[in-house]
């Protein structure tokens, strides 16, 4: 069943949808007056749908049946990327949203290779943003990540004060011996916890950057043996947090049953 987002409470029954939505539901979906739909409110709240009446500029609905399904991941992990080149931030957006990410924060780093002005920021946000709502919906999460005004590493630093666990992707670490793994800290996250994980460009933190995230209690943490892409990162710290909170803690509570 096709999943919206929408603006205002499920609590009030009525369902009104506008935008780019309309288009979606009459030219692309082809529903008519009678059809179900899934709608999620801005708390995350999701109800079953029925379609009530059809205009050019908005979709009428009424919530019929309460969906109690929760499809966030029990940690809430927000990813910090340095702006990568090209359209590699898109696909970080998607594919990140995809397994369970609650905000993304663009940040201008030392090394990225990219710089976005005034302009560009604005453009590319909104951008980001229907990349994350149209992931949402079709992955069918409860709610939209947040995407961040892009930053810089001091506001950055600020905005992690309100965060449980910070933690950076450092590849030098996976050139070492003594190291801190992400499962080795993932065992000392608690559900609920807030998680922010830095992750740098395609050239990777520099020296000064490290010494400032250290200094403002930023782990860091081995991905892994290898070196991976900036785009490759994150995907690979989300995947492995969801099996550790999601498909591990499932299979300790089927086998205690």
């Amino acid at each position: 069943m096709q999943r919206y987002f929408i603006m205002h409470p499920l609590k009030e029954k009525k369902v009104n949808i506008i935008g780019e939505d309309v288009h979606h539901i009459i030219r692309v979906m082809r529903f008519k007056k009678g059809d179900k739909i899934i709608c999620n409110d801005p708390e995350g709240n999701a109800s079953i749908c029925v379609i009530t009446n059809i205009t050019k500029d908005m979709v009428e609905a009424e919530a019929v049946e309460p969906l109690l399904e929760n499809r966030e991941m029990p940690v809430r992990v927000t990813i910090a990327q340095g702006l990568p080149k090209g359209d590699k931030l898109d696909l970080i957006i998607q594919k990140g949203t995809e397994l369970g990410a609650c905000g993304f924060i663009p940040v201008q780093m030392e090394r990225s290779v990219v710089q976005w002005d005034a302009k560009k920021s604005a453009k590319k946000l909104a951008r980001l943003q229907k990349i994350a709502k149209e992931a949402s919906e079709q992955c069918h999460r409860n709610k939209i990540p947040e995407i961040y005004q892009m930053m810089n590493l001091k506001q950055l630093v600020e905005t992690s004060e309100a965060f449980d666990v910070k933690l950076f992707a450092y590849e030098e670490e996976a050139k070492v011996n003594v190291y801190s793994s992400l499962g080795d800290i993932l065992m000392h996250v608690n559900l609920e916890d807030k998680v922010l994980l830095c992750i740098g460009p395609e050239g990777g933190f520099s020296e000064k950057e490290v010494n400032e995230l250290k200094e403002s209690g930023f782990l860091p943490v081995r991905l892994g043996p290898r070196i991976l892409r900036a785009e490759t990162a994150p995907i690979y710290a989300l995947s492995a947090i969801s099996y550790h909170f999601e498909e591990l803690h499932n299979k300790g509570v089927r086998s205690d049953g």
